[in-house]
């Protein structure tokens, strides 16, 4: 060890805190906690460690050792989080903290506050409630309470262009504020009264639903019985970080395994009796499963996420009394870290030690290539981190019919087709003008965001990749700001090779990046441009596929014309090029179409203009 080193690991005091070792140009190698720095840190002098670390990497790399005291381990095990989201040691674990559970935002400083899903808790002014472990309980709890207590749902763009109420209004799940139905002052009265349910004061609610259901059922009706029961249950979970007091099936049990220095975990989550999702991560590092085990921990419950009552494990952690104590204090009630030794739980921790051997055997056959495309592409956009979730979307259109968007989704460097979605895009942007295309983009960066935003089983990408060049990425840009989320996804626009001019140059493959006036030469072949191209394409196809499928669809109105074989409806379509350019022609011009008898023509100008 290096002597600067020693010299400071001697002057540590008896006392908890965080310690940092660097490299010779201040870079920070590694963030640790301890209960006793002087113990911990000394435990590194000696030679081959304390038997349980591999300390080669800090025996040759660190040359200087810093550390910070606190006054309680929990402060410790906090500012250890921090300093790894801030420096981002190569030697820690770091999880990315862009996914959590569903919580409502109420934001008091607008005009008409109104509720909506976020999975983010800023330092705004706005109030949060949750976060929930239940996605499914919350939003049916949320359409409880708008039928106990009516008020808006909408976005602003709808909110600020109404002239009518909408179909809410009329079964009474809104008051109906954008038309001036309701002032601000009875409108802020329900307001109160939603936020003091949401705050646990359910007791009169609960009273009402059960005493609906029991008259449902005396009088059997029992469908509508069975709907008062499972309204009365979503509203006792959306106070459930009051009341829930350690049940068996809130618990997310931790698998891992380990090759060499490569850590390959698997998370497990029971909710409500049941298996709710699984998750695996892949880690390099030189540390002891104890060891990550305390770091991935601490990572994973970190933020605005979910804590269970119980996490079972295939071993303790290192520090696991002050983990348990600090988890204890963030969900409110007790939380147990367990490591089941035989029955059920045992089973389930084997279970989820067999998925995390499969992930890691499967990652490892073909993680080595998308590490190094990914890495390319990191180094190519200058990203903090390598892209492990790319989210492509591409506009497809043919003179302005039928416009449509697709997302695919790549993870590791790998199709994650349970992501792809599609959108049919509304309103002026599907129209024919040219510059429609930015608009659609527009909106379907919107869209996807928004899902990735309020659906759990979507996560917000790493890199938001888009099939265009600078109007396309303005427009991206522009959705995001619409999603509240400013900078916080990395946008990037990738152009297609092009032909130009007489002498047939080609432009080549450009990256166009939001801040960046020129564009950036993505060189053909390189790792960058195979994972960039490929997931590109994939977006392409996606969007052709869904198009031509629409077209197909669309194009059956001309079947139910009388005497419109296939032939003249092929020849009508290449004369007009589409079924709207067919709606505005004139009955002459349809007549001049070759092969088309004159009573035909009359019968496919009747049947676009019906209407008139």
């Amino acid at each position: 060890m290096h002597p600067h080193v020693q010299e400071t690991a001697t002057a540590l005091p008896h006392a908890p805190g965080v310690y940092l070792f660097k490299d010779g140009k201040g870079k920070v190698l590694y963030v640790g906690k301890a209960q006793d720095l002087k113990k911990r840190v000394a435990s590194y002098m000696r030679s081959g460690g304390d038997g349980r670390y591999l300390l080669r990497f800090l025996e040759q790399e660190s040359m200087e050792l810093d550390f910070l005291v606190t006054e309680t381990e929990q402060e410790a095990l906090l500012l250890e989080n921090t300093l790894i989201k801030k420096f981002k040691p190569k030697h820690n674990i770091r999880l990315k903290d862009d996914k959590a559970y569903l919580m409502l935002r109420l934001d008091l400083a607008v005009d008409w506050p109104w509720f909506r899903f976020v999975r983010r808790r800023k330092n705004d002014g706005a109030e949060y409630y949750g976060p929930f472990s239940s996605a499914r309980s919350i939003r049916r709890t949320l359409k409880l309470l708008h039928r106990i207590v009516p008020l808006r749902d909408c976005s602003d763009g709808v909110f600020f262009n109404r002239s009518r109420p909408c179909l809410k209004h009329q079964i009474g799940r809104c008051p109906a504020p954008c038309v001036g139905l309701i002032g601000k002052a009875a409108y802020r009265e329900l307001l109160d009264r939603a936020r003091a349910i949401l705050g646990g004061e359910t007791k009169e609610v609960e009273k009402e639903l059960r005493r609906r259901m029991d008259s449902a059922a005396a009088e059997l009706r029992f469908e509508e019985a069975q709907a008062g029961k499972e309204d009365l249950e979503a509203l006792r979970r959306i106070t459930e970080k009051q009341r829930v007091s350690g049940v068996a099936a809130d618990r997310d049990v931790i698998g891992f395994f380990k090759v060499k220095r490569e850590l390959h975990i698997a998370v497990l989550s029971y909710r409500d009796h049941g298996l709710e999702g699984s998750k695996a991560y892949h880690f390099t590092s030189e540390f002891p499963p104890g060891e990550l085990l305390a770091q991935f921990l601490t990572q994973s419950y970190i933020g605005d996420r979910y804590i269970p009552a119980e996490v079972l494990l295939p071993l303790m952690p290192f520090d696991a009394s002050s983990l348990q104590a600090w988890l204890t204090e963030r969900r409110g009630t007790k939380v147990v870290l367990f490591v089941p030794q035989r029955g059920e739980k045992r089973r389930a921790v084997e279970m989820a030690e067999r998925n995390a051997r499969l992930a890691g055997e499967v990652w490892s056959r073909g993680g080595e290539r998308s590490e190094q495309e990914q890495e390319a592409v990191r180094k190519l956009l200058g990203l903090a981190d390598k892209p492990e979730r790319i989210h492509c979307l591409d506009v497809s259109t043919i003179g302005g019919s039928f416009t449509v968007a697709s997302r695919v989704s790549a993870v590791a460097g790998k199709a994650c087709s349970e992501e792809y979605r599609r959108f049919r895009i509304k309103g002026t942007a599907a129209g024919d003008a040219a510059g429609d295309d930015c608009a659609a983009m527009r909106q379907a960066v919107a869209r996807s965001l928004r899902l990735c935003l309020e659906r759990e089983a979507e996560e917000l990408p790493d890199l938001l990749l888009i099939d265009g060049g600078k109007g396309q990425v303005a427009a991206a840009c522009r959705a995001m700001a619409d999603c509240g989320l400013d900078d916080e996804v990395f946008v990037v626009g990738l152009a297609k090779d092009r032909v130009k001019g007489a002498e047939r140059r080609h432009t080549g493959e450009r990256l166009f990046l939001p801040q960046r006036s020129e564009p950036i030469p993505l060189k053909a072949g390189s790792l960058a441009w195979c994972l960039l191209t490929r997931v590109r394409d994939e977006a392409h196809r996606f969007a052709i596929t869904y198009h031509r499928k629409l077209r197909g669809k669309l194009t059956s109105s001309l079947d139910e014309i009388k005497g419109l074989g296939p032939t003249r409806r092929r020849a009508l379509l290449k004369q007009f090029g589409s079924l709207a350019a067919i709606g505005k022609a004139g009955l002459d011009e349809i007549r001049r179409v070759p092969g088309l008898p004159i009573e035909v023509a009359q019968r496919v100008f009747e049947r676009f203009h019906e209407a008139e």
